[in-house]
């Protein structure tokens, strides 16, 4: 049994979430939910999210799960308002912890437990996602897929495989891996594993910039077209020589536009710092930290 993919392309951060349904029970997850923030007046909004409900009311799926791939660093995350829509439980990668340990005395959170706590459930490597109790309902594999970040994870559900930032469209090429915990060698076998998998596979992606040349935003490919094509890790391409170029194009990345409002609230599941004692609700700049 194949899921039900439909993809909604958020086109202020280039971020691409997905609804994924079940055709058995029509339950149904939405993978790295959008939330409308303007970094200039400090505004948010709920319109991109609110899409995405109105589509799966229109096939009539009901949405019982929020999965994160990991903490972005480029766009804010509307899991707390799709739970409090919905319903859903909100998932992410266990190590989302070393993520939180590590920013918390950045941003000053030390009202948040590094626990992971913040999330309803934490996701280990092989653990299998049911979205209905239905027998023969579809299942979600959680891979571990770390280097971009260290809690990086990856869903497979049928033929589709959700893999976040790790990979882009052939011609775009790999994630960074300058982030805290990143690493090159490691998202190297961590692509690896993946262009592994069945060569039919349908692989969607959480970004998409549109390489020069490109006249349109994509964000599904396969397996078997990563293998051939893709600009930084097609067959061939070695473990050396792909961090070689890793660590030299990072060495010349400017940081995400939201990185900074972004991790505040992605590594507390998509909730803002609590509110001050005027009422207020404000996110950190540290200066010099990152």
């Amino acid at each position: 049994m194949e899921p039900i993919v439909e993809s909604f392309f958020h086109g202020p951060t280039f971020t691409v979430s997905h609804l994924l349904i079940d055709p058995l029970s029509r339950n149904a997850a939405v993978i790295d939910p959008v939330l409308d923030f303007d970094q200039k007046s400090g505004r948010s909004a709920t319109r991109f999210a609110e899409t995405i409900l109105a589509a799966a009311a229109a096939r009539g799926a009901r949405i019982t799960a929020l999965l994160e791939t990991h903490a972005h660093a480029d766009h804010l995350s509307a899991a707390q308002f799709l739970k409090r829509r919905t319903g859903a439980w909100i998932g992410v990668g266990a190590e989302i912890v070393r993520i939180q340990a590590y920013f918390r005395p950045i941003f000053g959170a030390g009202d948040m437990p590094i626990d992971g706590s913040a999330f309803d459930r934490l996701l280990a490597e092989g653990e299998r996602i049911s979205l209905s109790s239905d027998a023969g309902a579809l299942e979600i594999e959680v891979l571990h897929t770390p280097g971009h970040t260290p809690a990086c994870v990856s869903y497979r559900a049928g033929n589709a495989l959700f893999v976040g930032d790790t990979l882009f469209m052939p011609d775009y090429g790999t994630a960074r891996t300058d982030f805290p915990g990143g690493n090159a060698r490691t998202l190297y076998r961590s692509i690896r594993r993946l262009l592994s998998l069945p060569p039919e596979t349908r692989m969607f992606l959480c970004h998409d910039y549109k390489a020069p040349g490109r006249d349109v935003f994509a964000w599904e490919t396969s397996i078997a077209d990563q293998r051939a094509r893709n600009v930084h890790i097609h067959d061939g391409i070695g473990e050396d020589d792909f961090v070689r170029m890793r660590e030299t194009r990072d060495a010349g990345l400017e940081m995400p536009a939201l990185i900074l409002p972004a991790i505040q609230v992605n590594m507390r599941a998509g909730r803002w710092p609590p509110a001050e004692a005027d009422g207020g609700v404000y996110l950190r700049l540290p200066v010099d930290r990152l």
